[in-house]
């Protein structure tokens, strides 16, 4: 029990990424029906947004501190960060301490205006042109994100830590009435689990029971109709697509004390996203998320050392396998609707 308790702990933190991203590209192809090979790079802008604010905060200039010597004897020079200098020790080595978190503020607005600039700049020329000229174009634009990316930061990983008070990690054991030290989950991946949750009960909720979130909904039912009524809903659906671009940055904001930073990461999470979303079913807000923390759980599963000893590399395989089986027997998807891709 503890060992299954464990691997879907584990599952939670990625099956969350996994939903996230599945969501802004479910948002982006239910309401504009394009195909966004883009989307993975979104999320990597997103961690280098964390990465960028990280740095801004740590910037400091060198004083002379005659109390301290050099190897030398001579006083030594000490660097100071302005943000200290500015608020003081406490306060500003409290801010460079939630870098992280305090780069949601900054990611918002960037995220929101990347994904403006896509959709208006490039991606709406391809609304009626072929899936496959829709690919090419945005997997072409992932590509040329990533290697500005690689340019400005370098090709190596960019440790940015979590703050202090997130570090370590919770004994679920004791909590669960098991011994101690048996069930050890990190701080910080608690929080992802709850920030994801938060995330997408926020976007569920506001096209649920908002008039703009409403009329979207109708919008991807019927989206003649809406016209019709005299709604612009060409406006809405490019909102839509900078709100997808912002819940696909925040997720990279907040995974950047999971995984380093690097300027591949967008696409090492691209394809199983977009595997999410078709075991979901294309269109299917929902099914993207329960596909998405149902695949991260399967995959944790994969990769314990008794399994991969049965059947090896099964952990690098598991969710083509599971998206075959579910195609193979349910073409439209868990969630999708009837007709969708089963032509």
């Amino acid at each position: 029990m503890d060992a299954i308790l464990l691997q879907i702990l584990n599952g939670l933190d990625k099956g969350s990424a996994y939903a996230l991203i599945a969501l802004g590209l479910t948002l982006i192809f239910g309401t504009l029906g394009v195909v966004n090979f883009a989307h993975g790079a979104l999320f990597m802008m997103g961690a280098f947004c964390a990465v960028t604010v990280s740095r801004l905060l740590s910037l400091s200039f060198e004083t002379v501190d005659p109390t301290k010597l050099d190897f030398l004897g001579n006083p030594a020079k000490v660097k100071t960060p302005y943000v200290e200098a500015w608020f003081g020790p406490e306060a500003g080595g409290a801010i460079i301490d939630w870098a992280v978190p305090l780069s949601i503020l900054f990611a918002i607005p960037i995220m929101i205006a990347i994904g403006f600039a896509m959709e208006r700049g490039l991606i709406k020329h391809f609304y009626k042109r072929p899936h496959a000229d829709q690919i090419l174009v945005t997997f072409g634009l992932a590509i040329v994100l990533q290697e500005i990316i690689k340019l400005f930061y370098g090709a190596n990983p960019i440790p940015t830590p979590a703050p202090d008070a997130f570090k370590g990690s919770f004994d679920f054991g004791v909590l669960l009435g098991f011994d101690p030290n048996v069930i050890i989950y990190p701080y910080w991946r608690m929080v992802y689990f709850l920030f994801a949750t938060v995330i997408i009960g926020g976007v569920f909720s506001f096209l649920q029971f908002t008039t703009f979130g409403m009329v979207v909904r109708a919008g991807m039912a019927d989206r003649e109709t809406v016209g019709l009524l005299g709604i612009d809903i060409d406006k809405r659906f490019t909102a839509m697509f900078g709100l997808a671009a912002a819940v696909a940055g925040l997720a990279g904001v907040m995974y950047t004390p999971i995984n380093s930073p690097n300027y591949h990461m967008g696409m090492d999470f691209l394809v199983l996203s977009f595997v999410v979303v078709v075991v979901g079913g294309m269109g299917s807000l929902p099914g993207a998320v329960a596909a998405g923390f149902l695949l991260g759980i399967l995959e944790s599963f994969a990769s314990m050392n008794w399994v991969k000893d049965i059947i090896p590399g099964i952990d690098q395989i598991i969710i083509y396998v599971v998206a075959i089986i579910i195609l193979l027997t349910r073409p439209r998807g868990l969630m999708g609707r009837k007709g969708v891709m089963e032509d």
